[in-house]
């Protein structure tokens, strides 16, 4: 990698205050705010290098008297599926400690400026690094000799605290957004709960009378068989993070005739995982199909709308149910004869596609949000590559 000429390269062990030092070696105790300090885990760094407030964890006075945290520390994971991962230490407001699967470091502010290095332990090329050196075993490690080895690249101080800078400012965007994604979903489960149970109701419909019903008296189960119709690339799966999706081709079964067709509005789930959240409808605007193991349903549209019973199937009430339905066997199998037992209430037709349009503009919202914090987070990488080299300057 070519740098400009008025940079450097250091290895991390060069640019320390002190030596390295490993975190607490003892078993962590409930934290009690003001009395215990805390302990810093692995667990408790996500996956953007920041510290995760709740649930707290603590550590008796005596063990942490050696390694209480300042401002300034950074703390790198050593060992398990997560080293590599780091930490700056900002301002807290609680004395804590850090477990033994962290190292500490600690910079010298007349070497290097300590947020320049964090942010270049978030890089690409870092985590490159991580995964050629960590000794493979039972326990993925890097110890402390191996991290003082990493090779920084280094412009000027002040180059240094500029590019910070600029990458702390994206760091504030990514957050911002990221309290969005939460504030907007928070308020989606508030009207869910509320225009889902009949607590909050639209004027125009005060006067309708909601009606208990049996799923099984709203929706049948549908037996439909491909049977040469469609071919190898509409056969899907149902998964729990993104409901109706290609199945991979090496799952795929010889033949597809005896597959289970599915049409826009419809349902499908697999029997031996919807205690887990496996179900979806389809919103294509194609025919697909899944596999003959799969249950297929359809809502009988006269007195059910799809879109309300989609939203309905994320409710407590929904999940109670199905999971009371698996208690007992790990391999259990829910059918449609066991799912249409669900009882609940059912407002009128009208009722319902208000109440689906209002829960779905929330969710086209939330996408929204996401798909701007994951095009922020991709600028932030392609930033950080290019001030990281020297190949977009900063102005100091």
């Amino acid at each position: 990698m070519r740098l400009p000429a008025d940079w450097q390269q250091a290895e991390i062990g060069d640019l320390l205050e002190r030596p390295p030092q490993y975190g607490v070696n003892c078993p962590a105790v409930s934290y009690v705010e003001g009395v215990t300090p805390r302990l810093i885990r692995i667990t408790d760094i996500n996956a953007d290098s920041e510290l995760i407030d709740q649930p707290r964890a603590g550590v008796s006075i005596g063990e942490a008297s050696e390694r209480i945290v300042s401002q300034g520390d950074l703390l790198l994971a050593r060992s398990g599926a997560t080293v590599g991962k780091s930490l700056l230490i900002r301002c807290l407001d609680y004395p804590a400690a850090f477990a033994g699967y962290l190292i500490r470091f600690r910079i010298d502010e007349q070497k290097a400026d300590c947020g320049y290095v964090k942010q270049f332990l978030t890089s690409g090329r870092y985590w490159q690094w991580v995964k050629t050196t960590l000794r493979a075993g039972a326990q993925p490690n890097i110890n402390s000799e191996e991290y003082c080895s990493l090779i920084i690249p280094l412009p000027g101080l002040s180059e240094q605290r500029m590019i910070r800078h600029v990458l702390e400012k994206w760091d504030e965007r990514v957050r911002l957004c990221e309290g969005l994604i939460r504030a907007t979903g928070q308020r989606r489960r508030g009207l869910m709960q509320q225009l889902l149970t009949g607590q909050k109701r639209f004027k125009e419909f005060k006067g309708g009378r909601w009606r208990t019903v049996h799923l099984r008296d709203v929706a049948a189960e549908s037996n439909l068989r491909n049977n040469g119709k469609l071919g190898r690339s509409d056969l899907m799966a149902v998964t729990k993070a993104d409901g109706i999706v290609p199945m991979r081709e090496k799952v795929q079964g010889i033949s597809v005739d005896h597959c289970k067709t599915v049409k826009a509005g419809w349902f499908a789930y697999n029997p031996m995982r919807i205690n887990i959240g496996s179900i979806a409808r389809w919103t294509g605007d194609r025919e697909v199909m899944v596999s003959g193991d799969y249950v297929v349903f359809q809502c009988n549209e006269d007195r059910i709308d799809h879109r309300w019973l989609d939203q309905f199937r994320r409710t407590h009430r929904w999940t109670s149910f199905v999971q009371a339905a698996g208690n007992g066997s790990v391999r259990i199998r829910i059918w449609f004869s066991d799912l249409g037992h669900l009882k609940f209430e059912l407002p009128p037709l009208e009722e319902q596609r208000r109440i689906a349009a209002v829960l779905e503009a929330c969710d086209r919202e939330i996408a929204l949000l996401q798909k701007q914090l994951a095009a922020l987070k991709e600028q932030k990488r392609g930033l950080m590559q290019k001030l990281l080299t020297g190949e977009i300057r900063v102005k100091v």
